[in-house]
């Protein structure tokens, strides 16, 4: 392995503070104008570097190209990250802490002493005992999902520009918006990336490969009541909101939901409920790996929206089933080269791979439908969404690693 200098964890404790919180309740693209804070300072930096295309378009996407420096004709790599953070917990005034040599013991964060990020609570702290790790500070979240991949990346392009000796094809460079927000390739220009394949780095724990996520469904249902006066509704009000409160109540809570399930199964999850008397909805996430179940699953919704209405005579419902997503899996397993070089780029880097599933999305997830095969590979980043978020360093820089790998892996096994 070519030996190169690491940037990693000082480009995440630079990139942090910068605010990139993404707004769902925004139509504009990117869905909050302080993303691009982010975004032209990455791009700037890439043309510090000699990235000479580097550049930022007007819906916030960064688009920047690594010329091949071999004479084999080799295939076309992307790496991908997002810029935003997620709305769920504070993005705002962030400030990062690296806890050197980390000993095992709790760490006590000192903006509010009440977060406490220990090794009982977070198993794979284990695994990082004499680490280096990065904190918040404890009234935020940390951001490293999904900046601690926007930095491997970075890295990776400082270590392509300046060590010609390792030979590689073309890279492209692809930063998102609003990924958090499921909107994180809406706008991306895939005829400009003119990626043959690509890889998130937008993962967990050292060593997981990611080549396979939830296929996704979103469900509204709708039910309609009949208003009357209060006083003289006997016999001709129908409560739009109790007949979606009763349909509820119907749920199954030991199965089918987020708080019973885990592996490969999947699951109908209410994420918002609001109404009136004549009007109450409900919308649901729908979740599973496979993604003929999810239409059972949206069966089973419609089969107590049905019970619920013939409990209230004089109700009815409608229901509502949009395409979010699908499972990646469905596209690498007929282009497996992302992830058969990936293996081996791993074990290059002194990694087995673990090839895992994502209980979720990624951008990659959509990327692969739309023509470029993406796995996802690893970061560090943990606990994410949260103030006791944190990453290790030495995770960061063994995905620079494998990165570096993965583009000399594609290298070697291209034709002359």
């Amino acid at each position: 392995m070519t030996a190169y200098a690491y940037s990693v964890a000082t480009r995440l404790m630079r990139y942090v503070q910068i605010d990139t919180t993404a707004d769902p309740n925004s139509e504009t693209i990117p869905s909050s104008m302080k993303q691009k804070n982010l975004s032209e300072l990455l791009v700037n930096e890439l043309l510090e570097m000699g990235v000479a295309d580097a550049h930022m378009d007007a819906f916030g996407y960064v688009y920047a190209t690594i010329p091949s420096n071999t004479h084999k004709q080799t295939p076309v790599i992307c790496f991908c990250s997002h810029v935003d953070t997620a709305p769920d917990c504070s993005g705002t005034n962030v400030k990062p802490i690296l806890h050197k040599n980390w000993d095992g013991s709790d760490i006590v964060l000192p903006d509010d002493t009440s977060v406490i990020i220990s090794a009982k609570q977070h198993p794979y702290l284990k695994e990082r005992i004499g680490d280096d790790l990065i904190t918040a500070s404890g009234t935020t979240l940390l951001g490293a999902d999904d900046k601690a991949g926007v930095a491997i990346i970075m890295n990776l392009a400082e270590v392509l520009m300046n060590n010609p000796q390792i030979k590689h094809g073309t890279v492209r460079i692809l930063f998102t918006p609003d990924e958090e927000i499921g909107r994180g390739v809406n706008k991306v220009d895939m005829k400009k990336l003119g990626a043959d394949f690509g890889y998130t780095l937008d993962g967990g724990e050292r060593g997981t490969l990611e080549g396979e996520n939830f296929s996704a469904d979103a469900c509204t249902i709708t039910f309609y009541g009949i208003s009357a006066h209060p006083g003289y509704a006997k016999g001709k009000m129908v409560n739009a909101q109790k007949v979606a409160s009763y349909f509820m109540s119907l749920l199954p809570s030991d199965k089918l939901c987020p708080e019973a399930t885990e592996g490969y199964e999947g699951f109908v999850h209410p994420v918002h409920m609001n109404g009136e008397l004549e009007q109450a909805k409900v919308q649901f996430i729908i979740r599973d790996f496979v993604t003929a179940q999810l239409q059972a699953h949206a069966g089973m919704l419609e089969e107590l929206a049905q019970k619920a209405v013939a409990a209230f005579p004089g109700s009815r419902y409608e229901i509502n089933v949009v395409e979010q997503y699908r499972n990646m899996k469905e596209v690498l397993d007929t282009k497996p080269q992302a992830i058969d070089i990936a293996i081996a780029a791993y074990r290059r880097a002194g990694l087995e791979p673990a090839l895992m599933n994502i209980r979720g999305g990624t951008d990659g997830a959509r990327l692969s439908f739309m023509g470029m095969p993406c796995p996802n590979i690893f970061t560090g980043e943990m606990a994410i969404h949260s103030k006791q978020e944190y990453v290790s360093v030495q995770d960061m820089q063994k995905a620079v690693d494998v990165c570096v790998e993965l583009v000399q892996v594609c290298e070697e096994q291209s034709k002359n």
